[in-house]
Order: structure tokens, then C-alpha cells, then sequence
């Protein structure tokens, strides 16, 4: 009797567990490339993976090579990690998103882009805005929203938008003479909220 009950517990356990898997929805990946950036020589691509029905994990990297674009230096490289909610269901639709990311840049920072006079307050020297260019690292944090939409059955269009709170670890340097144009002994330290991330990601479905 006690070996009836048994094989009979088991048999409903082994079913069970497999109708649970019937259930599951299949957990989708897809790879992503973003279009705007391509034509100018930046990469922008990224995997984004199902977690459950409506949540999906993302990273992605950004690097931009040129150490001069547009008469600016713009060496980029970054990478983030994003964890999206989808209002509908994953890679459908309107989503929401919490983002983290580190880079690292040699770039001239935009507020150095307009003419005008740059003082060293400490030693009264003064420098060229345009001549200036800066060197260091952030830690970024923040919000994205997004809209995805299915071209066919493994071809996606994700549109998105990232603003949040970068903090800076940089060095300044003038560009003809390659000395340091600031007085701090290490790293300037600055915190800026702004738009970080954004495009029209092309993805593909892996599985």
C-alpha cells in the first residue's frame, strides 16, 4: 500500500512539475545595435534577456574612438546595466527602466564648447575655453523609458531615452601645451543631472 501512495505522490510531483515548465513562457534574447550612432563610427549594442513576463535585464556598451569630432575631443566608453519593466509584456511595448553605468572619456565637456575665458583661481592664469579639454571617469545613475514594437517574429524596434545623475572624476588639460589648466592635487570632482543614453535600438531574437 505505502509503495501505491508513493509511486502516486511521485507520479503527481513529476507531472506537476512538468506542466509548471508547459506554463513558463519561453525566455526570449535578443541582441541590439543602435542606428543613430552607427553612421558617425560610435558602437552602441547590447543583449537584453527575458527574466519573467514582464521584466528583462539589459547591458550594453557605448565606445566612440575619436579623439577629435567635430573640433572636440570625444573618446567614450561606457557600460551599463538596466533592469526594464514592461507595462505590457517583455519587448512589447512601453517600458520603464532603472539604469546604472561607468565610463571612462578624454573629451571636452560641453560647457567648455562656447567661446570665453577660463581662470585658474588659485594662480590668475587664464585659458581659452576652446583649448581646453578634460580626462577622468563617472558613475552614472538613472531612469529610462522606452517604447519597443515588433517588426516581425525576430526583428524589434526599441526606442528609449536615459536621464539621470552622473558624477565625475576628472583631470583638465590644455590642449597646445598638454599641462594641467586646474589646481586640484588628484581628481576635479563635479555631479550633473542630464540625458546619458538614448536611440533607436535594432534587435534581433536570438531564442
Amino acid at each position: 500500500m505505502k509503495y501505491t501512495l508513493l509511486t502516486a505522490a511521485l507520479t503527481l510531483l513529476v507531472s506537476g512539475n512538468i506542466h509548471a515548465q508547459e506554463q513558463e513562457p519561453s525566455k526570449s534574447l535578443y541582441i541590439k545595435g543602435n542606428a543613430l550612432f552607427i553612421p558617425i563610427g560610435v558602437l552602441n549594442a547590447g543583449v537584453e534577456y527575458q527574466l519573467s513576463k514582464k521584466y528583462t535585464l539589459q547591458g550594453d556598451i557605448f565606445i566612440s574612438p575619436w579623439k577629435s569630432f567635430a573640433g572636440h575631443e570625444f573618446q567614450y566608453y561606457s557600460v551599463s546595466a538596466e533592469g526594464r519593466y514592461y507595462f505590457d509584456e517583455a519587448f512589447r511595448h512601453w517600458y520603464v527602466g532603472a539604469n546604472i553605468a561607468t565610463s571612462a572619456f578624454v573629451l571636452q565637456k560641453w560647457n567648455y564648447w562656447k567661446a570665453g575665458v577660463y581662470e585658474n583661481k588659485e594662480t590668475g592664469e587664464k585659458y581659452e575655453n576652446s583649448e581646453l579639454y578634460q580626462r577622468g571617469h563617472s558613475v552614472i545613475f538613472g531612469i529610462t523609458a522606452g517604447y519597443q514594437f515588433n517588426l516581425s517574429e525576430r526583428w524589434n524596434i526599441d526606442i528609449y531615452a536615459t536621464a539621470g545623475t552622473s558624477q565625475d572624476f576628472y583631470k583638465g588639460y590644455e590642449r597646445s601645451t598638454g599641462r594641467r589648466y586646474d589646481s586640484a592635487q588628484k581628481f576635479n570632482k563635479s555631479g550633473e543631472i542630464l540625458p546619458y543614453r538614448g536611440g533607436v535600438m535594432i534587435s534581433y531574437k536570438l531564442k
